[in-house]
């Protein structure tokens, strides 16, 4: 195991004592770190998304702000604005919160479809244009961005433009027993500021460390055939005839080249930390559920017949042949 390699897995140990569990959520947030990509997270309130996103951001090297999306938000809220000063006679360009390098989304399906499209541009570009002028983004920039599926009243979906922008869409479900009843525990002795759960010291990542990780998970062998067999699951969902009629009849649309991207990465970001240097079948078909989950449209026979991405996503794994 490399320095860079042994400092990753300390941060997702350190993440996992704090966040009881979650070690799916630990690990994906971990993945969108090394693939340079944005994470969507949804899941019912309560289940520590938010908790998570701020301890992740207390352990690496950079600036955090959170943004709580409201209805009332406005896209310069996001993206700053340019501010007339009198004593000049000119206008001064005031950076908004996207100028950080961890963002926190807050709910993000509670703000209107104009202020998302504000993400676009940053999500996929890292810059953001205002006027005639254009300014660049940290080079560490990731938007981690939440939302709660079941509340329907006062929501705005994300749009699919919206939608590719994130590499991930990660699911949280409840915890079982066992680690409720340690979340139990730990939120007693934190409620009487217990000397026994004081938090660990925990030096943070660098970004130096961070983006040498990425190179290490670049380099990470994927052979050949496997490649193939990823991009065969990517294909699969826009022709999905090949596969079976009925398979064609459940999907409107495919994923984009985004996704085969975002599959990629994350297989090696995957493997990378389960500290191997090649990557495996079970790696692709791990991520290609959170790959492709927010990406695939259902036709509306499918949705009649209640069933989900997940679903297809199952059905397609188990139809393509494996090298």
């Amino acid at each position: 195991m490399t320095e860079t390699q042994n400092a990753l897995i300390r941060l997702k140990h350190h993440i996992a004592e704090e966040i009881i569990g979650q070690d799916v959520l630990v690990e994906r947030m971990l993945i969108g770190l090394l693939a340079d990509g944005h994470i969507l997270v949804e899941g019912a309130p309560g289940l520590a998304k938010t908790r998570a996103i701020n301890v992740l951001s207390h352990s690496i090297e950079g600036d955090f702000h959170r943004v709580q999306f409201t209805p009332d938000l406005l896209p310069a809220d996001l993206t700053g604005t340019e501010i007339y000063r009198p004593q000049q006679g000119t206008f001064e360009f005031q950076k908004g919160p996207l100028f950080h390098n961890l963002i926190l989304a807050d709910e993000i399906n509670r703000s209107p479809a104009k202020v998302q499209a504000a993400l676009l541009e940053a999500m996929a570009e890292r810059q953001i244009t205002v006027g005639q002028s254009t300014y660049k983004l940290p080079s560490l920039f990731m938007v981690m961005a939440t939302q709660n599926p079941i509340e329907q009243e006062g929501t705005y979906p994300l749009p699919e433009a919206q939608l590719d922008r994130f590499l991930l869409q990660v699911q949280v479900d409840y915890p079982n027993a066992e680690h409720e009843k340690t979340i139990l525990r730990l939120v007693r002795a934190e409620a009487r500021q217990s000397e026994q759960i004081l938090k660990k010291s925990f030096e943070p990542i660098t970004q130096a460390t961070l983006f040498e990780a990425r190179n290490d998970v670049l380099d990470l062998h994927l052979a050949e055939p496997l490649e193939d067999y990823l991009l065969q699951i990517i294909l699969a969902t826009r022709k999905p005839k090949a596969y079976g009629n009925d398979l064609a009849n459940w999907l409107q649309y495919g994923a984009s080249p985004r996704a085969s991207i975002a599959l990629d990465r994350c297989a090696r970001a995957k493997a990378w930390l389960s500290q191997r240097d090649y990557v495996a079948p079970e790696d692709i078909q791990e991520m290609a559920f959170d790959v492709l989950r927010h990406r695939l449209i259902l036709s509306y026979e499918a949705e009649a017949n209640g069933m989900t991405t997940d679903d297809v996503i199952k059905e397609l794994i188990s139809r393509i042949p494996v090298p």
